[in-house]
C-alpha cells in the first residue's frame, strides 16, 4: 500500500492564513517543509481521506491526479477537512479524460447534508450522477474496491466525528485525526476486531505541548498514551509505524522541532508530501 501525506497542518495551516506571529513569520520566509496546508492523505492513489479546501495546491504540490480518487472518505465536516465546492468541478466541461469517472463518498449525515447543501447551487446533473454518496456511522464496516474500511468514533467537536482503520491487500492503517485521546467505545472496538495496524496516522496538533483534559485534538503526550493503550490490546507492536501530523502553528511546527519529535519518541514527523509504502 502507498501512503502519500498532501497536506499536514491544522485547520489554519501552517503559516496560518491570517496570522503574523514569529513562526509563521519564519515558515513563509523559509518555504519548503516549514509549510504545512490542511489535512489531506491518499491510500493507492484511489482513496482519499478528508477534502480540504487546499485540494487545487496539493494537486499541484504532491503532483497527483485527483481525478484518479475513487473513494473518498470524510472524517467530519469542519472546513479543513471537507470543502465540498471544489467537487462541482469534478467533470462537465470542467473536466476531461477523467482517469476514474465515478466517486464514492462516505461520511457521516452531516458531511452529506452539507455536501448537498454547498453544490445545489452550481453541481451539473451529470457531475451530481457520477458522485454517490454513502452514509456511515460510527462502528461500521464498509468494503469496496478490494478495501475494507471500519469506521470508529472521534473525540472531536463534530456530529459523530470519524476515524478509520483501513485494510487492503493484507496493509492496516489505522487513520486517528481530529481526535483527542480515544473515547473507550473505540478501543473496545478496535479490541473485539484483534487486528494490528501497519500503520498509525495520528493527530498531534498540541506538538511538545500538553495535551488538556477532555481535549478534541492531541499532543505528543496524548500520542503516547494512546500507543501505549493500543499496544495493550495487540494493535501495535514493534513492526508498527507511526506517523505524526495535524500540526498546528501555535505549536511551531518548525522542521527542527519535528526532528526533535523523531527523535525523541520514534515517530515519523509528516511533512507535505511525504511518502510511506507499507
Amino acid at each position: 500500500m502507498k501512503v502519500k501525506f498532501l497536506g499536514t497542518g491544522a485547520a489554519e495551516g501552517v503559516p496560518a492564513l491570517f496570522c503574523n506571529c514569529e513562526h509563521c513569520r519564519l515558515a513563509r520566509a523559509r518555504g519548503g517543509r516549514e509549510i504545512h496546508a490542511r489535512a489531506q492523505v491518499v491510500y493507492d492513489g484511489e482513496l482519499s481521506v478528508d477534502f480540504p479546501p487546499d485540494v487545487y495546491f496539493h494537486a499541484l504540490n504532491g503532483k497527483v491526479d485527483l481525478s484518479a480518487i475513487k473513494y473518498l472518505l470524510v472524517t467530519h465536516s469542519h472546513m479543513d477537512h471537507f470543502c465540498a465546492q471544489n467537487l462541482v468541478l469534478r467533470g462537465y466541461k470542467y473536466a476531461h479524460g477523467m482517469t476514474s469517472p465515478t466517486l464514492d463518498i462516505y461520511a457521516n449525515e452531516e458531511v452529506i447534508s452539507i455536501f448537498r447543501e454547498d453544490t445545489r447551487r452550481e453541481l451539473k446533473p451529470d457531475v451530481g450522477e457520477s458522485i454517490s454518496l454513502h452514509p456511515m456511522g460510527a462502528f461500521e464496516e464498509a468494503k469496496f474496491g478490494g478495501w475494507s474500511v471500519h469506521s470508529l468514533l472521534a473525540r472531536h467537536t463534530s456530529q459523530e466525528p470519524l476515524l478509520f482503520l483501513l485494510e487492503k491487500g493484507g496493509k492496516r492503517v489505522l487513520h486517528l485525526a481530529d481526535t483527542g485521546a480515544l473515547p473507550d467505545a473505540t478501543v473496545d472496538y478496535l479490541a473485539a476486531l484483534g487486528v494490528r495496524a501497519d500503520l498509525i496516522v495520528m493527530d498531534c496538533t498540541f506538538l511538545f505541548g500538553k495535551t488538556p483534559p477532555e481535549a478534541r485534538h492531541m499532543g505528543l503526550d496524548e500520542n503516547a498514551r494512546t500507543l501505549a493503550r493500543l499496544a495493550a490490546i495487540g494493535v501495535t507492536d514493534e513492526r508498527t509505524k507511526v506517523v505524526i501530523t495535524h500540526f498546528s502553528h501555535n505549536s511551531s511546527p518548525s522542521a527542527e522541532e519535528l526532528s526533535r519529535a523523531e527523535r525523541e519518541y520514534g515517530y515519523i514527523a509528516a511533512y507535505d508530501g511525504l511518502e510511506l509504502e507499507l
